[in-house]
């Protein structure tokens, strides 16, 4: 090669990890093909949770003419097998296995939960809708497999994303936990953003036959890219030669999570700053086509704007944090944005501005994706190097238990509140439809200030640490 030749190459190879997205958290030993590789479990886990709580969701209430009460049971059904995450992370920590691993066996168990629960899915929701030949199935027999279907999934969705999340932190530095951590949130969006656009296009003619048909295929896809996920990514440690100390127990490993630097406060922060950006998940498209006289077609783009404001905000938390910076105060700034985010929504309703609305849903999108990257990243770089995986699933149980708290919680109290006001005539001079959204707004950002509240003291901490640091570097 002449030397022009030379330079263009240099040149070429010098523009990964300068433009390419994460690109430099690629390693000799962790390159960024097995990185990709390895993110593929946050795809599926983005398609499943698009299928249960979108897709489906319109599916059984409209084309199946399921009850919505009935419906909004089954999705959240899921949301019981959250606290479990911190023992299925506590037990891939301790898991000992002939072949010597200790992730890959709860990835690949998960998978085949979520596989299994795709399986049966389809024909349960058409038995319990009493659809075709399924009709003349008892009822009961379409709510026990439907319900089975939905936990499966739920608890296959938990275990794969615990025990994928443990096995990252395993693989990577921690100068590189921060990269990562955006790395895996950027693939479940596209995993959402992608299987929504594919589950639409599939189902735009709707039949019971398309239905099983899409589903299953969702299986099968779900099957192929977990298991090409973890396909030669964990070392194997056979458990030969000297013997190893008993593990602790659940409970000593819990106590010492608890006891180590501001475990507790942490996880409280988690809860509640996710409760504040979760409650307006399922509002802020029907607060536009109620408030704002939105049509379908501009409200269903919200989700789209929502999802682009958190791919902004993963990719400067990411260079944030990447660059040193402190997740703490990363994720304090996110919830700083969520105030003045949820503010802008709460104005657009009364002056019917849909410009507010619509930067406001961005900037909720860009603040959620700061706040949850910074607890993460807080997480995995505080967490013991023998409790990454009970530290990722405490936080995780509580994130996922917060998030569907929210959802019952905001479509309750919005029911609840505009009820009220139709019996007073509403409220400031507000229909009592926008009476009852406002008010969640206005809990969300009581929220956040909350959240706030608790993260000043967590920054305050870590910077005093790091300039006692540096003065004893210098001296």
């Amino acid at each position: 090669m002449n030397r022009l030749g030379q330079r263009v190459m240099a040149a070429w190879v010098a523009l990964g990890p300068r433009y390419l997205p994460f690109a430099d958290v690629a390693t000799p030993d962790l390159p960024l093909a097995r990185l990709l590789r390895l993110s593929l479990f946050q795809v599926s886990v983005g398609m499943a949770l698009v299928l249960l709580v979108g897709t489906l969701n319109r599916v059984m209430i409209v084309e199946l003419g399921v009850p919505a009460s009935l419906v909004g049971i089954m999705v959240a059904l899921p949301v019981l097998f959250a606290p479990a995450r911190a023992l299925i992370g506590y037990k891939s920590d301790t898991h000992r296995c002939e072949l010597g691993w200790r992730r890959v066996p709860f990835i690949w168990k998960g998978t085949l939960w979520q596989f299994g629960g795709f399986a049966i899915m389809p024909f349960a929701l058409l038995v319990l809708a009493g659809k075709g030949h399924a009709a003349e199935a008892p009822a009961w027999l379409g709510l026990a497999g439907a319900a089975l279907a939905f936990l499966l999934v739920g608890a296959g969705v938990h275990m794969v994303q615990t025990a994928g999340l443990a096995l990252a932190t395993d693989l990577t530095p921690p100068e590189s936990h921060a990269r990562v951590v955006g790395l895996m949130y950027v693939m479940l969006l596209v995993g959402m953003i992608g299987s929504a656009l594919l589950f639409g296009a599939a189902l735009w003619n709707f039949s019971p036959g398309r239905l099983v048909q899409v589903i299953q295929g969702a299986a099968v896809v779900t099957l192929i890219l977990n298991t090409a996920a973890m396909w030669k990514q964990e070392t194997r440690r056979p458990p030969r030669g000297a013997r190893r100390a008993p593990d602790p127990s659940f409970r000593e490993s819990w106590a010492r999570f608890c006891a180590g630097e501001h475990g507790v406060r942490r996880l409280v922060v988690v809860g509640i700053g996710t409760l504040a950006f979760g409650m307006a998940d399922i509002l802020l498209e029907p607060f536009g086509g109620q408030v704002l006289e939105l049509s379908v077609a501009a409200t269903t783009k919200l989700t789209a704007l929502l999802a682009l404001g958190g791919l902004l905000g993963f990719t400067v938390a990411s260079h944030v944090l990447g660059g040193g910076g402190d997740p703490y105060r990363v994720a304090l700034q996110g919830a700083l944005v969520g105030v003045p985010a949820f503010a802008l929504v709460i104005v657009a309703g009364p002056a019917s501005l849909t410009g507010l609305f619509l930067i406001g849903n961005a900037l909720i999108g860009f603040g959620a994706a700061l706040f949850g990257h910074g607890t993460l990243t807080a997480t995995m770089n505080r967490a013991p190097k023998d409790q990454a995986g009970l530290a990722l699933g405490a936080w995780g149980a509580v994130q996922a238990t917060a998030a569907g708290v929210a959802l019952a919680l905001s479509g309750t109290i919005r029911d609840t509140v505009t009820a009220a006001l139709e019996g007073s005539g509403g409220m400031l001079g507000l229909t009592a439809i926008a009476g009852g959204y406002m008010t969640v707004y206005a809990l969300e950002i009581a929220l956040l200030l909350v959240t706030v509240a608790a993260l000043v003291p967590l920054v305050r901490r870590a910077a005093a640490a790091t300039g006692g640091v540096r003065g004893a570097v210098t001296s």
